[in-house]
């Protein structure tokens, strides 16, 4: 098993999570563009996002399928690697049907697309996952998986503003009046990039099959045939499910609490949604210090420099987009809680779940049972507690499955479904009880998350080495 994070390998892993983030939120830029050019209703506009997301599901479920045809783990018979050259091939395919599509003006073919590039998305996320945990110590996984989320978040903070500008000529996506063949060269240019960086991961230093996820003595000698059979991955799936439903359904629920509640006009709503993405990013560069470097003395410096350096890159694209940046200084207060939190963590994944989860739970009451501007930084300091639980989640939910390893990650990756089904269930529920407090929701995600922390650790631990 490693005892040495490989470096150059993780930063090369690093790249396909960038592109998930990238891609995810540029969705937002499409959804008006489409909703105009093809004169669509708001709810037809918004099969942009359910394209895009059910890609994942559907992916993994075609994966296991494939996977029972052959009668062998699909992704251990072709290779770590090259898996994710094929995924991101899938991907490049998808980015083509752009030019058809804007072509003849067919709205279900650039959905098409989106549904492909996704699809692609599912076979890397079920690769690479898994793989970043593997490039060095199992203790250490969570914050290599981290560091590479950090990298995810990046996109997804400069995204839409490249792709903007790519679309309008401007950062800024208020007007869309253009052709729609205006999206076909963006996107042609992602998929160019998509097959540069599958052929950068074929010629790199990338294990194929992962030391710790080979088969050993103990796996030999076990029974389970699944991945299913191993009740740490069952409870994780629940949580996976769980925590990309509050990361989502947090912010997707705030524009309407803004509006509602707080009086905010629309256009004054997005530089807050802006902050709980980049909450996560802040979360994530945080959390992977320990990936970053072993030298204790330089963790310390980073473990404080990061975050306010990933707060410096909110405000610069913020300031980018001409909006006021005087009501979010105070937030760099609120960034003490998560490095305290962070510190008292000590680099355990189950700890700091559990940590984090009792944090969410907390920034939720607060914003439930304030009103103004606390609640709102409170609600959005949500992003902060969710930064580092996918990694966390992932690395628990998957420790000690060996050769099950990428059968388990399909599993996890299909529970991304949860961040649709939580965000409507509080859209329900809020019609009930009001948008405030129908942030009862994400508290109760959050509980499950501690409880998954806490019976993992007691009763499913598996030795660390």
């Amino acid at each position: 098993m490693s005892s040495k994070t490989n470096q150059s390998a993780l930063f090369t892993l690093t790249t396909v999570f960038f592109f998930w983030g990238f891609v995810a939120a540029s969705n937002d830029i499409l959804i008006p563009v489409f909703k105009e050019a093809f004169n669509l209703t708001q709810g037809q506009s918004q099969f942009v996002s359910i394209a895009f997301y059910i890609s994942y599901t559907v992916g993994s479920l075609i994966y296991m399928g494939i996977s029972l045809f052959i009668g062998k783990d699909l992704v251990n018979k072709m290779g770590y690697k090259n898996g994710l050259v094929l995924g991101l091939v899938i991907s490049a395919l998808g980015t083509l049907l752009f030019y058809p599509a804007a072509n003849s003006g067919s709205y279900p073919l650039m959905l098409a697309g989106l549904f492909t590039v996704g699809l692609g998305f599912s076979l890397q996320q079920t690769v690479a996952n898994p793989l970043a945990i593997a490039l060095g110590p199992v203790k250490t996984g969570s914050q290599r998986l981290t560091l590479a989320g950090g990298i995810n978040n990046f996109g997804t903070t400069i995204g839409p503003l490249i792709v903007s500008f790519a679309i309008f000529g401007t950062a800024s996506s208020g007007s869309t009046n253009l052709s729609i063949e205006s999206v076909k060269i963006p996107y042609l240019i992602l998929g160019v990039a998509f097959l540069l960086v599958a052929m950068l991961l074929k010629f790199s230093s990338l294990p194929e099959h992962p030391e710790n996820q080979k088969d050993s003595i103990e796996d030999a000698a076990s029974s389970k045939k699944s991945a299913l059979q191993y009740p740490q991955l069952v409870l994780g799936m629940f949580a996976i499910f769980l925590y990309v439903g509050v990361e989502v359904s947090t912010a997707a629920n705030l524009p309407e609490y803004m509006s509602k509640e707080l009086g905010f006009a629309i256009d004054e709503i997005a530089p807050y949604v802006s902050l709980y993405w980049a909450s996560l990013m802040i979360g994530r560069w945080t959390g992977a210090v320990q990936a970053f470097t072993e030298n204790m003395s330089l963790q310390k410096i980073l473990r404080f420099i990061a975050p306010y350096l990933a707060f410096g890159v909110f405000l610069l694209v913020n300031a980018i987009a001409n909006h006021d940046l005087t009501p979010f200084y105070v937030y760099g207060l609120i960034i003490l809680v998560l490095i305290a939190a962070d510190m008292a963590s000590k680099g355990d994944a189950a700890r700091m779940l559990l940590i984090f989860s009792i944090l969410g739970i907390c920034a939720l009451f607060v914003g439930m049972l304030t009103t103004g501007m606390v609640s709102v930084y409170a609600i959005t300091s949500v992003g902060l507690f969710c930064s580092t639980l996918w990694p966390c989640i992932f690395a628990l939910s998957v420790r000690g499955l060996g050769k099950h390893t990428s059968q388990g990650s399909s599993f996890l990756i299909m529970m991304i479904m949860g961040g649709g089904i939580i965000s409507w269930l509080q859209g329900a529920v809020s019609e009930s009880i009001g948008i405030q407090s129908s942030y009862i929701i994400g508290v109760l995600c959050f509980a499950y998350l501690g409880f998954f922390a806490w019976i993992v650790k007691n009763r499913y631990s598996i030795s660390a080495k």
